[in-house]
């Protein structure tokens, strides 16, 4: 049996979960997120307690759980309200760049668009920019997310080495002036052809079905929970809120704040003592 054949076949039990009216076609789904991270840190004056407490603070920095709701062009990818942000000695912790519960990602898989609305240091930013197309290789492993029939599917990018250095020392500062080293990773998604939208989290997307699971590099995402049509109608908005930016504008605003906080939290040019390197992307 062939994997056309197959996913024909799974496409064939939508005839019990999805409603006549296929315009009407709604949905909600939970995923979990989880990013590993690599601490190392050579400092006399941070103890093993203080180490700990912070290796433990961006953990948890980095498990989310966001809420995908879609129709089959459209979607909002944001994530579920927390309590309180991670703290480190009573300061608020919180990655430059890094997704806040009040972000909103817009993306409609018809148009191939999307619109991020970020929140960054007390900034907001409205991203507006096309979906980039994935090369998607379908492959022939299944496997089941719950009740549901996922198939694998794979492709390939090019992705700067992960490194994070704060340790700023003196003979490698030429080397940071240098284009980063490029390094080629294997993206892997699980979606299943019974949730017939071309979508996914984040900006995963572009395959026969809706993306429950994505393995790509040290982040980890996996749907936990899938309501079909509920009994509540979804309204999917775009959001307004922010300043006006393309990603290419927008990253290198970024990158300019990350520079900024790594020449502020540097120890002196030369100095070994308190020298943290982080690697976190990836």
């Amino acid at each position: 049996m062939t994997l056309f054949v197959r996913i024909a076949i799974a496409a064939l039990m939508l005839i019990y979960i999805v409603p006549s009216q296929a315009q009407e076609f709604q949905g909600i789904a939970t995923y979990r997120t989880q990013r590993k991270i690599d601490i190392k840190m050579d400092s006399t004056k941070m103890n093993d307690a203080l180490q700990n407490q912070m290796m433990e603070m961006m953990k948890k920095q980095f498990q989310k759980t966001y809420i995908l709701t879609f129709d089959k062009s459209s979607s909002i990818y944001q994530q579920e309200v927390e309590l309180e942000k991670p703290q480190i000695g009573g300061v608020d912790f919180q990655m430059i760049g890094s997704s806040g519960g009040n972000d909103v990602f817009y993306k409609n898989v018809k148009d191939q668009n999307y619109i991020d609305q970020k929140e960054t240091m007390g900034k907001k930013f409205l991203i507006k920019d096309s979906i980039s197309k994935i090369d998607w290789q379908l492959e022939s492993d299944t496997k089941y997310i719950g009740e549901y029939l996922c198939f694998k599917a794979t492709y390939t990018k090019q992705v700067s080495k992960p490194n994070l250095d704060f340790s700023n020392n003196s003979e490698n500062e030429e080397e940071t002036q240098d284009e980063p080293e490029m390094i080629e990773r294997t993206v892997t998604a699980w979606y299943t052809p019974q949730v017939p939208v071309s979508n996914g989290p984040a900006k995963y997307q572009g395959l026969p079905g809706l993306i429950l699971e994505i393995h790509d590099g040290k982040l980890t995402i996996i749907c936990s929970k899938i309501v079909i049509n509920p009994e509540d109608k979804i309204e999917i908005e775009q959001p307004t809120k922010g300043k006006e930016v393309n990603q290419k504008e927008y990253d290198a605003i970024m990158d300019k704040k990350r520079k900024e906080m790594l020449e502020h939290y540097a120890p002196s040019r030369g100095s070994k003592d308190g020298a943290i390197t982080i690697s976190i992307g990836g």
